[in-house]
């Protein structure tokens, strides 16, 4: 049982889990975007920052009784066909802002086509399924920019890319989550590979244009402070060369009235 304040750092736990069968034992590797992130965790259990996870797991049983069979027992068309009940349940929460009841759907929908199923797929039953698989992590990833867990959303998107490298929709999923992290250079990459293959998206255009607005807005900030400091130092040296002219100007008048004086001395004399 996973309590409310750990399903951000178990979502990776949960997506390995429901992949595997009843009776099942195995291994499980966990990267750091899907466990417990950059920040790592230092109370119980400590975890060290951007650290992969390794759990190894016994399921006993699942709870499967919405589809009516497990899952061992599906053909590959009712195993898609669960998954994208479940994707479309996750939608519907989604729409009513209920990202997290929506992210367990999408885990679950995630599931059903584990590394396990996928191997076993070619042709149009591996395109029927990445048809589906492939939308519920990028939903995944837009529910967890919406909750600011950028890092969980790379990782998402990444997992559509190393199997979609030309998708629109991961390349700026993960541009956003990259420019909320302050990666501005990644996020503006990811965002003209994204317009390349999406040429009239609107709103790849707007993140382009809010970058370049905040990269000219933080332009004309330094070139102010640069102002100041090389300003300040020119008025400064104004004032001193003007200084020096005066000094000069009163050395000169002394310099002639001590001439005037001494010859009307000796005029005298």
């Amino acid at each position: 049982v996973v309590c409310e304040t750990e399903k951000k750092e178990m979502a990776g736990l949960a997506i390995g889990v429901f992949s595997m069968k009843s009776g099942e034992r195995a291994l499980l590797h966990i990267g750091w975007e899907l466990g417990y992130g950059k920040d790592g965790n230092f109370s119980f259990p400590n975890v060290p920052p951007m650290a992969d996870l390794l759990y190894e797991v016994e399921v006993i049983g699942f709870d499967e009784t919405k589809e009516g069979k497990a899952r061992s027992d599906m053909t590959v068309e009712e195993r898609i066909g669960a998954a994208d009940r479940r994707k479309m349940d996750g939608n519907s929460l989604f729409k009513e802002g209920k990202l997290e009841e929506a992210m367990q759907q999408y885990e679950m929908a995630i599931a059903y086509m584990g590394d396990d199923f996928m191997f076993q797929l070619y042709g149009k039953y591996q395109d029927m399924a990445l048809a589906v698989k492939n939308p519920c992590h990028l939903n995944m990833a837009a529910c967890l920019i919406k909750l600011k867990r950028y890092d969980e959303a790379i990782g998402h998107c990444n997992i559509v890319l190393t199997e979609e490298e030309k998708n629109p929709k991961a390349l700026f999923r993960r541009g956003k989550a990259k420019a909320e992290l302050g990666q501005m250079d990644a996020a503006r990459d990811d965002f003209r590979k994204a317009q390349k293959y999406a040429p009239d998206d609107n709103a790849i255009r707007r993140e382009l244009r809010a970058i370049a607005e905040q990269e000219k807005a933080v332009y004309q900030k330094q070139k102010e402070m640069y102002k100041g400091i090389f300003g300040g130092r020119e008025e400064s040296g104004a004032r001193a060369k003007s200084r020096n002219w005066l000094i000069m100007l009163w050395q000169w008048l002394v310099s002639l009235f001590s001439r005037i004086f001494r010859h009307q001395r000796v005029k005298a004399d």
